[in-house]
């Protein structure tokens, strides 16, 4: 759990950085949808920490493999879902799109597992 709360403080930082540059660096030079595509990553970025977080909190009371599976996936859905939206963003180039997906997939695999979580061990 000590590399998932490492992730969490890095992603929370970044995705607080990311942020402030997209209100203040990135107004007036990306287009709008590349503008709001760039802040859907750094919501699902800001999202997903938070749940990364309790995860490792919930993990100290019920420690669960499956809990720490729910946990890669949510940051492997932070690095493929928020990390292509920001480089299609910045880059324009359209191949980052598709990508996104993925990072959507491995989202629902972390609530999925922790649903099952829930549903077993508490």
């Amino acid at each position: 759990m000590k590399l998932l709360t490492i992730f969490a403080a890095i992603s929370g930082m970044t995705a607080v950085i990311l942020g402030a540059f997209a209100a203040h660096g990135l107004k007036g030079k990306l287009s709008e949808p590349l503008l709001n595509a760039f802040q859907t990553g750094v919501q699902y970025q800001f999202y997903h920490t938070l749940a990364l977080l309790f995860i490792v909190l919930i993990s100290r009371f019920v420690p669960s493999t499956l809990l720490s599976w729910s946990g890669y996936f949510f940051a492997a859905g932070i690095l493929l879902f928020s990390g292509s939206l920001y480089l299609l963003a910045l880059t324009g180039i359209k191949w980052f799109g598709p990508i996104t997906p993925l990072g959507g997939v491995c989202f629902i695999a972390g609530w999925a597992m922790m649903l099952v979580v829930a549903i077993k061990e508490l």
